[in-house]
């Protein structure tokens, strides 16, 4: 297949608003494309590059040779030499990069420079979003739109699952299993204003559990081969070896478990989350960082227990085989009741304890692997959504020569990117404001106006506010009252923000 294909389906998909004309702009690609080439094809689509990074950077990209007037360039003659630059290292590799740089966009045409130097750029939005995808991917292969997504929780990456289900169809995705060593996309909880409405959203007893300010990790155990991985599936291993020792020292020796690490002060009350997110991210000093902050490491959730997968089990019985394999030092204190007096007393008590607050959880509910399932629900003592940063503002009086303001958007998943619910400047230190400064000039796609950054819609930031009101002034016909900043989340990425419909819920 041509790249050309490609740029031209990207050019439709971002044309057509509509969830189900995207769907089939995609869907129609896919059914023409080559086994050997389908994994490319959903790479590029879904604004992905198999080889991560390539190592350009905008100025790479900034004097292209001119367009070729006919397109030849194959998919795979494209993705064979993105890895040749993605492969160029040591002394001289700049130079290269660069050879091979204006090698390749000197065989594309106008549209295929465009598409291409927007997807290595991570610019191509096009409403071709996971969801958007494996609905195409199912509807072009056959397969259930359920197997697809199932699949992909065990497998983590929607080119591989898809080019499984474009070659085989429905077998060939359930031979997909949780393999140890691979992560699977953490499960998300919606959220709720308070443990009763929780409750009574789940519609019976549930657990409650501690919802800690730490970091998500999960880990796998093969032998004495212990991995740790972030939720956005990276390998920390070498930088929380507590971890690894905690879960070495169990008498399992095949295990995936879902839990939290955490800092906590000699009183057992928790330590900021920088100090946490500071100390997991640090790869300098290991030693020296485990003396000062140490971690400490809670589990509340088993995926995988001597060979046995639970991810289709109940959580009660996921939660019985987690506690018959750990220790209860290393298990999340949790507290299962139907009783809405108890869980809010149960909440105060946590929330006294300097943690976040719970997550309620159904007692039936399976490992929705990848996706805010129904089962889960937190609750914090105020409201809080995580949102990505559109644009910023410049400032004036102290703030003067500093980006502030933040534009808020909730993620949009029936029309694709995101809906702006507002605007904060609030809760942001100097430290901050420093900070948040330089990084959106890096990611600036140029101004509005002259007050106004418009940036790549990348950053995460988790914000607190007082509720929700209908509002003519924002697209989505409402808006945050008093929202401040919480913190960063480097953690999340743009893919993983709270929802429109999540927002919507919360409108009285």
């Amino acid at each position: 297949m041509l790249l050309i294909d490609l740029a031209r389906t990207s050019a439709a998909v971002a044309a057509d608003s509509a969830r189900l004309a995207k769907v089939r702009h995609l869907a129609e690609l896919l059914g023409r494309v080559g086994p050997d080439e389908a994994e490319i094809a959903i790479a590029y689509l879904s604004g992905e590059l198999p080889q991560r990074q390539l190592g350009i950077g905008w100025a790479g990209l900034r004097d292209l040779p001119d367009p070729r007037l006919a397109a030849t360039a194959t998919l795979h003659q494209v993705d064979g030499l993105l890895s040749r630059i993605r492969a160029q290292s040591g002394p001289g590799s700049q130079n290269a990069r660069k050879a091979l740089v204006t090698e390749l966009f000197a065989a594309l045409t106008g549209p295929e420079q465009t598409f291409l130097s927007r997807l290595i750029r991570g610019e191509l939005r096009q409403g071709a979003l996971d969801g958007v995808m494996i609905e195409a991917v199912a509807k072009a292969s056959g397969a259930p739109t359920a197997e697809v997504r199932r699949a992909l929780t065990l497998r983590g990456w929607l080119p591989a699952v898809g080019a499984a289900a474009l070659g085989g169809g429905v077998e060939a995705l359930r031979a997909f299993r949780l393999e140890v060593g691979r992560p699977v996309a953490p499960m998300l909880a919606q959220s709720a204003p308070s443990v009763t409405a929780a409750l009574e959203k789940l519609g019976g007893p549930a657990a409650l559990e501690w919802k800690l300010d730490g970091v998500r990790i999960q880990v796998h155990r093969s032998g004495d081969e212990v991995s740790v991985f972030t939720r956005t599936l990276d390998d920390i291993t070498a930088q929380v070896p507590e971890v690894a020792e905690a879960v070495r020292a169990l008498p399992s020796r095949d295990l995936v478990l879902d839990g939290e690490v955490i800092a906590l002060r000699p009183d057992g009350r928790p330590e900021p989350f920088q100090v946490t997110s500071g100390r997991v991210a640090s790869r300098a000093d290991v030693a020296g960082a485990r003396r000062t902050s140490p971690l400490s490491v809670f589990f509340f959730d088993a995926l995988r227990v001597d060979g046995a997968d639970l991810l289709d089990l109940p959580g009660e019985e996921r939660h019985a085989a987690l506690a018959r394999t750990l220790p209860p030092e290393l298990v999340t204190p949790r507290l299962v009741t139907g009783d809405a007096a108890s869980g809010e007393a149960f909440f105060a008590e946590v929330v006294r304890g300097g943690h976040e607050g719970v997550v309620v959880k159904a007692l039936q509910s399976p490992y929705a692997a990848g996706r805010r399932g129904a089962g889960w629900i937190k609750v914090k003592p105020r409201h809080t959504l995580d949102l990505v940063v559109l644009a910023a503002e410049w400032g004036s009086g102290r703030r003067e020569g500093r980006l502030s303001n933040l534009h808020l958007g909730a993620r949009d998943p029936a029309g694709g990117g995101f809906v702006m619910l507002g605007k904060t400047f609030k809760g942001l230190t100097d430290e901050l404001l420093a900070w948040q400064t330089e990084r959106f000039l890096a990611l600036a796609e140029g101004p509005a106006d002259d007050w106004t950054v418009v940036v790549r819609p990348e950053l995460v930031v988790e914000i607190a506010f007082d509720g929700v009101q209908r509002s003519s002034r924002y697209p989505g016909g409402m808006a945050l009252r008093f929202a401040r900043v919480i913190r960063y989340r480097p953690d999340k990425t743009a893919d993983q923000a709270d929802t429109v419909e999540t927002v919507r819920a919360l409108m009285p």
